[in-house]
């Protein structure tokens, strides 16, 4: 179902039954984790504040909060590197969101496909 113009300058507003589930920090902000749809991957660790999960829901574009901007960004509106949410669970804390997601491109800033590709602090055991 799509929005109307004027549903789509309206600010989205977050449901009342998930908003009373969160648990947010002294920021009004929640952890947000994206993980790629197949292979379980962690793509990147991100914030979110009641907007941005009320888009990502609503749109299934991930759509996260900038601390240090203080702004809404949806991830690869500039850099083509997008990401489709395919499902959004809650951890039992209410204090993260899990996002299945397919991305393309990389989901790091630097490029790589996951902001852990670049130090392994301890290897696996072979």
């Amino acid at each position: 179902m799509s929005r109307s113009r004027e549903e789509q300058k309206a600010p989205m507003t977050l449901d009342a039954g998930i908003a009373s589930g969160l648990k947010r920090d002294a920021n009004g902000l929640i952890t947000a984790i994206a993980q790629e749809r197949g292979t379980g991957k962690v793509l990147m660790v991100a914030w979110m504040d009641d907007m941005a999960l009320a888009r990502t829901l609503e749109t299934r574009e991930a759509t996260y909060y900038s601390r240090s901007r203080q702004e809404h960004w949806v991830k690869g509106a500039t850099s083509g590197h997008t990401q489709h949410v395919h499902s959004v669970r809650l951890d039992c804390d209410g204090d993260t969101v899990l996002l299945e997601v397919d991305q393309v491109g990389g989901a790091c800033h630097t490029g790589d496909h996951s902001c852990f590709d670049a130090y392994v602090l301890l290897a696996p055991e072979n």
